[in-house]
């Protein structure tokens, strides 16, 4: 059975359109609904609304806020894709958002045949240098563009790590990664630590931290904390490992004892079981399976 879905595109009068849900929504205060208002006047409609005819209506399976912006801008007739089935909830898993840096590149290519003033007009936004984020990039490590993309580093952690050179850049972002600790605080303190020779020479280098006693006190004190985790798990892993071979002497004694073993046979044969388990591990052999 083919499970392909039919469209085809029509233009419908816009009073024939009928949202599937009606959305409680402040227009007035919505900023995407802002920029789609200034896109389509700007530009006009380029995404057109896909519709289900149902009893002499086309119902709005995807284009809510477009359809309204349209309302407001006294547009009569709507460009629409016509879907045969009714199952909106498959456009938004169809929508693929781009990442920051795929965003940074998009508006970069349209810098090639629109000025900065119409991009900024068609998004509603005030400036676009922050959104190219042009000299953020070009000191970025790949990997650490990638970590930026999935959301794991911020765009302000990615800034603090341009003041070393990429390779270095590698090398905090493994740190981050064995301790899950992605905040600035920590990258900062892990830059402040770098020699000078893995610093990145094409970066403007801010006030030196040491000249002001408290901000070199703060960071001082970051990277105090940082080594006191550091310390704490592996005072924690050493405990475990001494807590782990001294169950395993203990649990030893038990089975070995002819009185305690014939007892827990008797009483807890489940748990002479698990004791024989973890003595045959501790000894690098695997427990023998009962015939089922």
């Amino acid at each position: 059975m083919s499970t392909k879905t039919t469209v085809d595109g029509q233009d419908i009068p816009i009073e024939k359109l009928v949202p599937l849900n009606e959305r409680r929504i402040n227009l007035k205060t919505n900023r995407g609904y802002h920029k789609i208002v200034s896109s389509i006047e700007s530009i006009g409609l380029i995404q057109p609304l896909c519709v289900y005819r149902e009893n002499g209506h086309y119902v709005i399976l995807d284009g809510f806020l477009r359809f309204k912006a349209l309302e407001q801008l006294g547009v009569t007739t709507v460009p629409c894709i016509m879907y045969q089935t009714k199952e909106a909830y498959t456009f938004n898993r169809m929508v693929n958002h781009l990442s920051p840096y795929q965003q940074s590149r998009m508006l970069r290519k349209s810098l090639e045949t629109l000025d900065h003033a119409e991009i900024e007009e068609v998004l509603g936004i005030k400036s676009l240098k922050f959104r190219l984020g042009t000299d953020l990039y070009d000191h970025l490590h790949p990997e650490v563009i990638k970590q930026l993309d999935y959301n794991k580093v911020t765009r302000k952690c990615a800034a603090e790590l341009t003041y070393v050179n990429k390779d270095r850049q590698l090398e905090i972002l493994r740190e981050m990664k064995e301790c899950n600790d992605y905040s600035i605080s920590f990258a900062r303190a892990l830059v402040i630590k770098t020699s000078p020779k893995q610093r990145n020479k094409k970066k403007k280098t801010r006030r030196t931290w040491s000249e002001d006693a408290n901000k070199k006190q703060e960071l001082v004190d970051r990277l105090r904390g940082v080594q006191e985790r550091y310390d704490f798990f592996s005072t924690l892993y050493r405990q475990y490992t001494t807590d782990l071979l001294r169950l395993g002497i203990y649990v030893r004694r038990l089975v070995t004892n002819d009185g305690i073993r014939a007892y827990l046979a008797g009483a807890f044969p489940d748990v002479l079981k698990c004791f024989e388990g973890i003595v045959l591990e501790n000894d690098g052999r695997k427990p023998v399976a009962a015939a089922g």
